[in-house]
């Protein structure tokens, strides 16, 4: 009498699960939502900066202060938004994350199977 089991072997199948997909995690979400509000200062600032620019040309002198801050905080929106798009391909596993860096020295020669004691 051979049952089912003995005829597949002791170890018939695999007991894993299919792998499932990890949802994405809260701290990319929170990257996500700070790079659009970044963008979306970045842009507001950007049309202000043009408004300023057209004002100081017609004769306001105060208008070229208001330029310069808004040029530098534009400039550093996008500086900042794309410091946060790199964290933010790291966190999804897109880019490889802190890797060691290529050693100067030459590789080890391969170890001989079987240890010392095969060496003999």
């Amino acid at each position: 009498m051979a049952t089912e089991q003995t005829s597949r072997g002791r170890h018939g199948g695999s007991r894993r699960g299919p792998k499932q997909r990890k949802p994405p995690r809260r701290g990319a979400l929170l990257l996500a939502l700070a790079i659009t509000v970044l963008v979306v200062a970045w842009g507001y600032l950007v049309k202000t900066a043009v408004d300023f620019g057209t004002a100081a040309r017609d004769g306001e002198d105060a208008a070229w202060g208001f330029l310069a801050i808004a040029c530098t905080g534009a400039a550093a929106c996008l500086f900042i938004g794309l410091i946060l798009v790199a964290r933010l391909l790291r966190a999804l596993g897109i880019t490889g994350g802190d890797r060691p860096p290529p050693s100067d020295e030459p590789a080890a020669p391969p170890r001989a199977p079987g240890g010392r004691r095969a060496s003999r």
